[in-house]
């Protein structure tokens, strides 16, 4: 689609909801004005009437697992999942097979994504007790992050040497995202639990496993790291009250040289779910107490946390419906991720202009994406129209994960999404993907 016209769209953007049109041609969003008219007859018209313009989300953290692991998901089932959701450009994880840990392996990705992917793409270089040499090399202008485990989970790349920690803080020539759990208190908690139970761990003592304690004592010196060393440091999917007083709003987020961010499960679920969920909802750090998620949406809300993301984490059935120690952790969000977040707007606790802010602006302002994640005239025309008041029940024929089920199964949400546009391409309508619909680009990053 070379030219679009989105006419009588609320637009949501930059702290603002205004009724408008916005003209797109060749990608780019090229005029926002009150009322637009076509200019030719070639011109795709989309009334949006009674529905919401969003610049499309950028998800900072997803696992698509491929290569080695595409039994579970890849990049094109879950860019296709991706964009259902709402989310035009992501940023995937290192914990592949290979590993993302030298420069071959990173090429490799961006070949396959640019060959299969429905939504922009960029990866993240995985950092490894032993590759630092790889890290000095990486590109500022061509990679998102270096992503450390601090903590161990799936594919396991845990960064353990304090004293190569230290190295990595100082030298990475990227902001350094981090998964924060300690992992000596939890091999502490599991060996406690598995002398009690053996394998078979009650699902509930997750959260005790895998414990605040964890989390703050790893994030606290993350922090402390990158305070001492200079390092810009992003800190994924912080789960606990305790972890926010690490994190300020006294700033704005250009600003910041210490970030954070909130992943949707633990805004949705608590530890009360796992009685009804069980390992369906095992995610490392794991879900835990309402206190807990009230917290996080307060710092949400109040710009302690600066960005929203899924984690999107795919397993299948057969992998998930294990006894605990066997049951790998993590699960399918990018498709259901914006259908939570405008119910809970429905609900009260956030509003459309934050879910923008943290979703979209926020993504593109930390990582330096260039022209993406607002709906501004010259920017790429990244959109979506949603529909507030238009239920539907997540069920198994309307989930796109190659893993075939979602956390969300049986939940009726009140919002959809009714249309996903990437570079001005029209890639998803109503349920389903149009043909033809793949133009995604590497993200660029203005550094």
């Amino acid at each position: 689609m070379k030219k679009v016209l989105i006419k009588n769209a609320k637009i949501v953007n930059e702290g603002k909801i205004t009724d408008g049109d916005v003209f797109v041609e060749d990608g780019i969003i090229v005029e926002i004005a009150e009322s637009i008219s076509a200019k030719s007859p070639d011109v795709n018209i989309f009334d949006a009437e009674g529905t919401y313009l969003l610049p499309g989300l950028i998800d900072d953290q997803v696992h698509f697992r491929e290569p080695g692991l595409t039994h579970k998901e890849s990049i094109e089932t879950g860019s296709r999942a991706a964009v259902a959701g709402g989310i035009t450009s992501f940023i995937e994880m290192p914990n592949t097979l290979p590993q993302t840990t030298n420069m071959k392996e990173l090429e490799e990705k961006f070949k396959i994504a640019s060959e299969t992917s429905y939504a922009n793409y960029s990866f993240m270089f995985g950092g490894t007790n032993d590759n630092l040499s790889e890290i000095e090399k990486i590109d500022p202008k061509q990679v998102a992050a270096l992503k450390l485990f601090l903590g161990s989970s799936t594919g396991n790349m845990l960064v353990d040497n304090e004293k190569v920690l230290e190295q990595i803080f100082k030298k990475s020539p990227v902001l350094i995202a981090v998964h924060c759990e300690d992992e000596d208190t939890i091999k502490k908690n599991l060996e406690e639990c598995v002398k009690r139970y053996g394998d078979d761990i009650p699902i509930e003592l997750h959260p005790k496993i895998r414990s605040e304690e964890a989390c703050y004592k790893s994030s606290s010196k993350a922090v402390a790291l990158a305070k001492k060393t200079g390092a810009r440091l992003h800190v994924f999917h912080v789960s606990t009250a305790k972890e926010l007083s690490l994190f300020t709003n006294k700033k704005p987020l250009k600003d910041k040289k210490i970030t954070a961010e909130v992943c949707i499960h633990h805004l949705w679920f608590n530890d009360s779910d796992y009685a009804k969920k069980g390992t369906y909802i095992k995610w490392n750090p794991a879900v835990k107490t309402k206190a807990d998620q009230e917290a996080l949406l307060e710092a949400l809300n109040d710009n302690r946390l600066d960005v929203l993301a899924t984690d999107h984490a795919p397993h299948t059935k057969e992998e998930k419906k294990n006894v605990y120690t066997k049951a790998p952790s993590g699960g399918p969000l990018v498709q259901h991720a914006l259908p939570a977040l405008l119910q809970m707007h429905h609900q009260g606790k956030i509003t459309l202009e934050k879910i923008v802010e943290k979703a979209c602006h926020n993504p593109a302002i930390l990582f330096d994406i260039e022209k993406r994640g607002f709906i501004r005239e010259g920017y790429k025309a990244d959109l979506v129209l949603v529909d507030l008041n238009s239920p539907w029940a997540v069920q198994p024929d309307n989930i796109y994960s190659k893993c075939q089920w979602s956390p969300f199964e049986g939940t009726t949400f009140k919002s959809r999404i009714t249309h996903t546009f990437v570079n001005g391409n029209l890639v998803y309508k109503n349920f389903k993907h149009t043909p033809f619909a793949k133009n995604a680009e590497r993200l660029s990053f203005d550094r």
